[in-house]
């Protein structure tokens, strides 16, 4: 149990929702001419164009129809790939939980957080378009993130090499929660939740076997998997806190969490099918990151091109390479670029 890495089933929601979002930011432009009084300023950009926003796509019974069957018939194709790929590989159990809240410090839990919050922000974009109303929106796509994660704690908890996580359910509410508060609040995301990843380069043979075992070897699954090489962030505009500063409207300033040294869900230790300990590297200590750094939020960035939108709005769901400080190991250190 404890070498298991479930990342790879956080992040598969959370890109089928970004890509049906990013279709339909691209079709707004060519299926309607609503958007013309968006023409010339920047999506989101203040509390009163974010209500105006609402309005620019009258309610569509079609569309409604149409995100309603993307979401079943998408999510439902993405539940059918998660099962082949990962739970038919292990037996199935009576349902059951497990308590997983001291693996990976934490970080597995921090992804659950931004993938609920992720899903919420891109499930918004599809309503939106549909021309639901603005609370309706916020709510349904809000709770949509919390959907999308439970259906999979249950599956963890009908298959026994997994268990249903109180921690993970608790982390997704507080991901959704992220994005309903600052939507009924402010109608914008003045705090972003984002992501960024390096692959590590561990710099031995033992350790290299040891992380393609538990991470995988190729790059995709390295980015899903590795939490020694994965960042979370909080990043806030500044210009939303703080309207009447001269700073560019798309600054924002970052906090980011990481972790390293780890080798195992909360030792490094590995073992073969008949336990026997087959790894053994708890010299390597584990430990903690804390990140202070400028960020760019794309969504405050003026354009009129389509494409160029959608690109902002994918590029927004990470964090923008820039200097940054690291507080690890009671030692505070910089570095010119961070991924």
């Amino acid at each position: 149990m404890l070498l298991l890495n479930d990342n790879k089933k956080i992040f598969l929601p959370f890109f089928f929702s970004l890509f049906f979002s990013s279709q339909i930011v691209v079709a707004q432009d060519f299926i309607t001419g609503e958007i013309s009084s968006l023409k010339s300023t920047s999506f989101y950009q203040s509390k009163e164009l974010a209500k105006d926003s609402f309005t620019t796509y009258p309610y569509n019974k079609k569309r409604i129809h149409w995100v309603t069957a993307a979401n079943i018939i998408g999510y439902g194709g993405a539940l059918v790939g998660l099962n082949a790929i990962w739970y038919a590989k292990y037996p199935r159990s009576r349902f059951h939980f497990f308590n997983d809240d001291n693996e990976w410090l934490q970080m597995d839990k921090v992804g659950h957080v931004y993938s609920a919050y992720s899903e919420s922000r891109a499930t918004m974009e599809l309503w939106r378009w549909a021309g639901l109303g603005r609370k309706k929106s916020i709510w349904i796509s809000g709770l949509s993130g919390v959907a999308y994660q439970s259906i999979i704690e249950v599956l963890d908890g009908l298959s026994s090499q997994y268990g249903f996580s109180p921690g993970d359910f608790t982390a997704n509410i507080i991901g959704s929660g992220a994005f309903i508060s600052q939507q009924l609040a402010w109608n914008d995301e003045k705090i972003q939740l984002k992501f960024s990843f390096h692959r590590k380069n561990y710099g031995s043979s033992q350790l290299d076997k040891r992380a393609d075992q538990l991470y995988g070897n190729a790059e995709i699954q390295r980015f899903i998997k590795d939490y020694n090489g994965q960042s979370y962030w909080l990043s806030a505009n500044i210009k939303s806190f703080f309207p009447d500063t001269k700073l560019p409207a798309w600054l924002n300033i970052s906090v980011g969490y990481g972790a390293e040294g780890m080798f195992g869900g909360t030792k490094n230790i590995g073992y073969d099918d008949n336990g026997n300990v087959i790894f053994d590297r708890q010299d390597i200590k584990r430990y903690r990151q804390w990140y202070l750094s400028p960020d760019v939020d794309f969504t405050k960035i003026r354009t009129n091109k389509k494409a160029v939108k959608v690109l902002f709005f994918i590029l927004n769901s990470f964090k923008f390479p820039a200097p940054t400080l690291e507080y690890s190991n009671g030692s505070l250190k910089g570095h010119w670029i961070v991924f």
